[in-house]
């Protein structure tokens, strides 16, 4: 009879994640998910399978955190136009924050991947679709609520959205110049007016 684990895989989960997260697939040794998540080779490689496995576990983690995450931004103020409002001030103010931003995990594996491995890519792809629907969602409301004009098309508004948000998080881990990234959410801002 097989012993029941002794730890909590979604814990074990989100501290991988953060390891790939920060250093990105390649630059992940297995000495530092072990040291990371506790856990002994062998409990990894039951549990996981390998290297590989887990970091698609681990990315399919923080796709839902952020999907989730987001959600509660977007539906967090009066308005849907307060809501996208305060979501991007969120992400500037964890570019503003001290310990080195890791960035978007999806915009980072796009780089790390690129087109050369169709699991990941479509992963990312549906990442990004699902950030591009929630914004579509909050563009429709702010219509319904007076925030958003109603001539706004908000599939267009919602993909420049979605791909703005990436480029904030991606010169975010380049650790830009905060005002670059103030000035550009400001005109992403007027989009919706």
């Amino acid at each position: 009879m097989a012993r029941p684990r002794e730890f909590d895989e979604r814990e074990v989960l989100l501290q991988a994640m953060r390891v790939f997260w920060s250093q990105g697939y390649k630059s992940t040794s297995l000495t530092d998910l072990l040291k990371a998540t506790g856990l002994s080779k062998s409990s990894l490689y039951d549990t996981f399978g390998n290297k590989r496995e887990l970091f698609l576990a681990a990315f399919e983690i923080y796709q839902q955190e952020r999907m989730r995450m987001l959600n509660i931004y977007l539906t967090s103020e009066a308005t849907a136009y307060a809501s996208i409002s305060a979501f991007f001030t969120m992400v500037l103010e964890h570019a503003r924050a001290e310990e080195k931003p890791f960035g978007c995990m999806s915009c980072n594996e796009a780089v790390e991947f690129g087109p050369h491995d169709l699991q990941v890519q479509q992963l990312i792809e549906r990442d990004f679709l699902g950030i591009e629907n929630a914004f579509i969602d909050a563009i429709e409301r702010g219509k319904i609520d007076g925030s958003i004009p109603e001539s706004k098309d908000a599939k267009k508004i919602a993909r420049f959205l979605m791909i703005n948000h990436q480029g904030l998080q991606l010169m975010a881990r380049a650790n830009t110049e905060i005002e670059r990234l103030e000035d550009a959410l400001g005109i992403m801002l007027e989009a919706l007016q």
